[in-house]
């Protein structure tokens, strides 16, 4: 079954339109990954799936729940983290946990269990009982998802989980993300960094001006966009003259023995490629594959539209 579900999806503020018809399926146990410019309507289909926010028509399925019928079973199932910290300054991370588990009506002994199996799970026993004033960035984030894990969600929303964290950080909360898919979470993240989407989703949807305008795994969306190629290196110039009178639209490097075939990486296009080589009795010393990468589809697909 698909953790989420959502078909037709529409939001209005005033006259300004913000979703205008999404679909979108996420599988169960996975990380799907919602890109988009500034405004895009990233945030808002995240207050939209957690309840937070009705939207103006469409159907939503939360875990098998329906999200207009049903908000409060939606409710019992899901967790969110959103873009800043959610955490009491005025109190210390363990006291932080145990009111979240106060809060979801454990007695003392449960509450003081999930506090200590979490506060190990993310790193921060030893800054347990220190004022939050103390903690950085990293740390803040780490407790934020902890204390999202109190109620024990099977649907996790990541609304930019790892903005502002350094790159030890980021990798940090990728880490604790992967593990918690690990063990059958299903993460909805939005994210801001391109490569966080690549390195961790198993699918990504691209939303632009309220619509999505691309869906697939990161390798399905780098083949959508120009600048793929196959690159192809000699060890002697005949062979890379024979080898471009066999293609059309190459690009050779003289100097270096490569010859460049436009291409967007898939297995057909290399059995091709191959297959015309081995016909003609062209030897390659070596055989790379080079796509397009997020940032250069983010832009491809969001900038036609104005998107930042």
């Amino acid at each position: 079954m698909a953790a989420i579900e959502v078909t037709g999806l529409r939001k209005s503020f005033g006259a300004k339109t913000v979703l205008d018809g999404i679909d979108l399926e996420v599988p169960s146990g996975t990380i799907f990954s919602l890109l988009g410019p500034n405004g895009a309507g990233k945030t808002t289909t995240v207050q939209i799936l957690s309840t937070l926010v009705r939207p103006d028509a469409g159907t939503v399925r939360v875990g098998g729940h329906d999200l207009a019928r049903d908000p409060a079973g939606v409710r019992k199932l899901i967790g969110v983290t959103g873009q800043f910290s959610a955490v009491d300054s005025l109190l210390t991370g363990e006291e932080n946990l145990l009111l979240m588990a106060r809060l979801h009506h454990y007695d003392k002994r449960e509450a003081r269990a999930v506090t200590a199996d979490l506060l190990a799970t993310f790193d921060l026993e030893d800054a347990a009982k220190r004022p939050l004033a103390t903690y950085s960035g990293g740390m803040r984030r780490r407790l934020d998802l902890a204390m999202t894990l109190v109620g024990r969600p099977s649907i996790i929303f990541l609304d930019e989980p790892t903005t502002g964290l350094d790159p030890r950080s980021r990798r940090t909360m990728w880490g604790i993300i992967r593990k918690l898919v690990a063990d059958g979470v299903t993460i909805f993240l939005t994210t801001q960094y391109l490569d966080e989407a690549d390195e961790l989703a198993d699918r990504i949807a691209v939303l632009d001006h309220g619509k999505l305008v691309a869906q697939g795994t990161a390798a399905e969306l780098k083949r959508m966009v120009p600048g793929g190629h196959v690159r192809l290196r000699f060890t002697d110039p005949g062979g890379l003259d024979s080898a471009a009178r066999l293609f059309e639209d190459t690009t050779r490097d003289d100097e270096a023995l490569v010859l460049r075939v436009p291409g967007d990486g898939g297995v057909p296009t290399l059995r091709g490629v191959l297959d015309r080589l081995d016909a003609h009795g062209v030897d390659v010393a070596e055989l790379t594959v080079h796509t397009p990468d997020l940032d250069d589809v983010f832009l491809a697909l969001t900038a036609a539209k104005g998107g930042a």
